[in-house]
């Protein structure tokens, strides 16, 4: 039996641990599926929490690729949610979030940072989707309240694509990991969904800027959505589907050094997602001052208003973007 105890962090660490990362991945092209930017998702519901045993299983969570050369990536536009964090040499990663919808590729995927670890901590033992993580994180991913699943753990769920080179090119199967989407009610959040509240700036466009990366977020009147732009670059699926949420949160958070390091030796941040801080919500064209909280790990997160009352999400896709404070 594995002793685990609590660290600072709302992580675990672990007394013992072994975590194998195997190599073997299948050959394969890079098609998805996804459903259409105008779906009605979890954002249906008006409550500001779900009951993560209302639903049927864990959601999946899988990091995503986002360099250039990852560029355009697979099933982006069947997330439910997509969180932007910042990574070593002040580049950014995705982790995508799908609990309505399984589309039948993602990626390219990409390795696991701790600052992942603290966000899932938000579901019901979620499913982490990653290429691998540096060696030192691996017992911690491995003892955390989730269910890893490292490349080619489940072989037949891998593939290498021909599009592009590695380390971009490599692909998952959801629906070879999960029977089936695991429904809205998995999504425990906390975001609360609803009609738009009053007052807001109109704002057309809004770019937020990581050290070394940048996501522009356009307003599309005739879409009702937002456009998204990773670097200048326009956010497409490969097959051709735009990336366009719904609504997009620019959360304020602690950005620190962790004890993790790359390859390289960049330091690892690690982006304080448990916490309070400040928080702008654009949706339907306009900007609204907003407040973030979330007192421990395994809450969902909250926004509300400058009066206090709770801040609506528009129906659709949401973004989420862990901006320096």
């Amino acid at each position: 039996m594995r002793k685990m105890v609590r660290n600072g962090r709302g992580g675990w660490t672990a007394a013992l641990v072994a975590v194998t990362v195997t190599g073997s991945l299948m050959a394969g092209c890079t098609s998805g599926g996804g459903r259409a930017d105008d779906r009605r998702s979890p954002s249906q519901s008006q409550s500001p929490s779900r009951s993560a045993t209302a639903s049927t299983g864990p959601v999946l969570a899988v990091k995503i690729d986002n360099a250039p050369d990852a560029r355009p990536q697979t099933g982006l536009d069947a997330a439910d949610v997509i969180y932007a964090e910042q990574v070593e040499g002040g580049l950014s990663r995705l982790m995508a979030v799908f609990a309505s919808t399984l589309p039948a590729a993602v990626g390219p995927v990409r390795s696991a940072r701790e600052s992942d670890l603290e966000l899932l901590r938000q579901f019901h033992r979620p499913t982490l989707a990653f290429s691998g993580a540096q060696r030192k994180l691996l017992p911690l991913i491995d003892s955390a309240p989730l269910v890893p699943e490292p490349a080619g753990k489940v072989p037949d769920a891998w593939y290498r694509g021909t599009g592009k080179a590695a380390p971009h090119n490599l692909y998952l199967r959801p629906r070879r990991l999960m029977d089936s989407a695991p429904g809205d009610a998995a999504l425990t959040t906390g975001f609360r969904f609803g009609a738009a509240p009053a007052g807001g700036t109109p704002e057309a466009s809004r770019t937020v800027r990581f050290p070394s990366a940048r996501f522009t977020f356009t307003w599309s009147a005739d879409r009702g959505r937002y456009l998204v732009a990773m670097d200048g670059t326009p956010t497409v699926t490969t097959d051709g589907r735009t990336v366009a949420p719904a609504t997009v949160v620019v959360q304020y958070v602690k950005v620190t050094k962790s004890k993790y390091h790359d390859v390289l030796g960049n330091n690892s941040p690690f982006s304080e997602s448990v916490g309070t801080g400040k928080a702008q919500v654009l949706r339907d064209g306009r900007s609204f001052d907003a407040t973030w909280n979330r007192p421990g790990a395994t809450d969902g997160t909250r926004f509300t208003a400058p009066d206090g009352t709770p801040m609506n999400f528009a129906p659709g896709q949401v973004w989420v973007v862990l901006a320096q404070a």
